[in-house]
């Protein structure tokens, strides 16, 4: 339906999710969380982000999923952040559950042990997190937000930021990997420092 009272803007049906209308960006992860009979998922998410300046992450799951039980079960759960070149395997981690409730596929990714809680990060990926359960926000629709403390951060040397090197010229020698929901991704490579207002700060 189309809204009247402002010109070349479209209103949206509230019937249906109104993300699937419109192209938005977010980062594409990897959340790694242990099973009951001892092995380790990985599911990608895509609504993720850093709940505060300070030492807490989130991410968007649904009691529906295997990931939303292990985290609270466990207490703790593992964040990657792949890069472009690992998109099959991101790919990958996205593959159902075969008869036996097994993934195969996930266990054909590259992992490494977590050093502060139980889990695994995936190799290469270029930001690895560490997080023990801190709180689960219930009853979004039929989704949840599962959020966690940072108690180990790991990054890769390549995509550090450092005074020694341009912060464009580090994303344009480590693009970063995002999803374009609904149903597309993009390679960052290119981009521009931000125009702050003089004084600005946080």
């Amino acid at each position: 339906m189309r809204d009247t009272s402002h010109e070349g803007l479209v209103t949206l049906d509230l019937k249906h999710p109104i993300w699937e209308r419109v192209f938005t960006v977010a980062p594409l992860v990897l959340v790694g969380t242990k099973e009951l009979d001892g092995s380790y998922d990985l599911a990608p998410k895509h609504l993720a982000i850093p709940l505060s300046w300070d030492q807490y992450f989130g991410f968007v799951c649904t009691p529906r999923h295997r990931t939303y039980h292990n985290a609270r079960r466990e207490g703790v759960f593992t964040v990657s952040f792949p890069r472009p070149t690992q998109l099959v395997l991101a790919s990958l981690a996205a593959s159902p559950r075969c008869e036996d409730d097994s993934k195969p596929a996930v266990r054909a990714l590259p992992t490494l042990p977590a050093t502060r809680v139980d889990g695994v990060l995936v190799k290469d990926s270029y930001l690895h997190l560490e997080c023990e359960l801190h709180d689960v926000w219930d009853n979004l629709g039929v989704n949840s937000v599962i959020a966690g403390r940072i108690v180990a951060a790991h990054v890769s040397e390549d995509a550090f930021r450092s005074s020694d090197l341009d912060d464009g010229d580090l994303v344009d020698a480590c693009p970063l990997l995002v999803y374009v929901a609904p149903g597309r991704y993009a390679r960052v490579q290119e981009t521009f420092a931000f125009p702050f207002p003089e004084d600005f700060s946080r």
